[in-house]
């Protein structure tokens, strides 16, 4: 039975700037810079500038069209060794954000867990999120670090520090040959 969060019937968004922001951190990280990078502020200040309303929504789409997809490859691989995804992602993503007070207010971490589980489960997260009413300003950075948070993880899993990134812009790369 079909659902009316599922993935056919949301937006994709704009993945490919949302994976280059996602990118971009994930390389400041492993370079050593501090997470409140001037430089990396600046272009992320200078990027969102740039998008206007429905550049920002698309980007917005973008990051769950991302989450949605890391969700699935992290579904997957779980699924191959008999586990459930659920229970070894989102405890231990619930943990690493609130462990980050200054980035995840406590207020926002249950809507994150909450688009994750929605993921890990076939759904897709925006318009899961939907039904709650409109994105607030306060949870820009939490989506952000949920985002990061799940292409890191993947990458530990995998031993290799660019294979979220790699797995979407060949993804996307496939879409475009069709």
């Amino acid at each position: 039975m079909s659902s009316s969060y599922d993935p056919q019937f949301a937006p994709a968004g704009d993945v490919g700037a949302a994976l280059m922001m996602v990118d971009s951190r994930l390389k400041s990280i492993h370079e050593g810079k501090d997470a409140n990078d001037p430089e990396q502020k600046a272009l992320v200040e200078q990027l969102t500038a740039s998008l206007g309303r429905k550049g920002a929504r698309d980007l917005l789409d973008g990051a769950c069209t991302l989450i949605y997809m890391f969700m699935r490859w992290l579904r997957e691989a779980h699924e191959d060794h008999d586990k459930d995804v659920i229970e070894y992602v989102v405890p231990n993503l619930v943990a690493t954000m609130r462990m980050m007070p200054k980035s995840v207010r406590p207020e926002a971490i249950p809507t994150m867990a909450g688009l994750v589980i929605a993921a890990g489960t076939g759904l897709s997260p925006n318009l899961w999120r939907k039904q709650y009413g409109e994105w607030t300003p306060e949870e820009m950075n939490p989506l952000e670090v949920t985002t990061f948070l799940l292409a890191e993880h993947i990458n530990r899993i995998t031993d290799d520090p660019d294979f979220a990134t790699r797995m979407i812009a060949e993804a996307l790369s496939a879409v475009d040959e069709e």
